[in-house]
């Protein structure tokens, strides 16, 4: 059984180069209900939970497992707001090569990518920093590509109201047991001014341009064909 001893803590990280202290909470509830059962599937592979190595194992996944979800507790939209500002700029505003981590949904197993973000403002501009944060929002629950790039899109669309936005986003899943026969994807979801373009707008055209010349999963699986 995971420890009842486990508290609401709070665990601060100071990176000196970032500039900001970092701070990770745990719901001691959540922890203990989580890792009981995983206790149990420990059980169930044939292990011994309470062997040295293990006791702690169930309180830590259920942890990460709080971690890696923890976007289910934060509201996007608010995020874009706490920085949304007036102003008369109509150039396009691009933020590329967002790092995205999410669990895909059909296996709890991580996918992982960038996503490149660009809306042309109608008289509301937020915080470019806001910008990853809201992806990251998004991301950190239990996800498929196609609803996260939906999801991100349309806070954007429904909060800052832009006369057109995109997102591209590539992935793969190196993790997946199918990972060797998976290629690597990219998204597309435009709206507003982008939608009625005859053509890619610029941005997407650069980011698809970049994305193919990484081709992830190609060195993955000429590492598996070497090994």
């Amino acid at each position: 059984m995971a420890s009842s001893k486990v508290k609401n803590k709070s665990y601060k990280r100071k990176n000196g180069s970032e500039g900001f202290e970092r701070v990770d909470s745990y719901d001691a509830k959540g922890i203990t209900r989580i890792g009981a059962h995983y206790s149990d599937i420990l059980k169930a592979l044939g292990e011994d939970p309470q062997r040295e190595g293990l006791q702690k194992t169930p309180e830590r996944v259920a942890k990460s497992l709080q971690y890696l979800t923890h976007g289910y507790d934060l509201d996007p939209a608010a995020i874009l707001k706490s920085a949304m500002f007036h102003e008369k700029y109509s150039q396009m505003v691009v933020v590329k090569d967002i790092e995205v981590y999410s669990l895909c949904e059909h296996h709890m197993l991580p996918f992982f990518g960038k996503a490149h973000i660009a809306y042309v403002p109608d008289g509301h501009i937020t915080g470019l920093s806001k910008i990853p944060r809201v992806v990251d929002a998004f991301a950190r629950r239990l996800q498929v590509q196609e609803r996260l790039t939906d999801q991100i899109r349309d806070c954007f669309h429904d909060t800052l109201q832009p006369t057109g936005r995109g997102r591209g986003a590539g992935m793969c899943a190196p993790l997946h047991a199918d990972a060797r026969h998976t290629k690597a994807e990219l998204g597309d979801h435009h709206l507003g001014v982008h939608r009625h373009l005859p053509h890619r707008p610029p941005y997407a055209r650069r980011v698809h341009q970049a994305h193919q010349r990484q081709a992830p999963l190609n060195n993955y699986r000429k590492g598996r064909e070497g090994s």
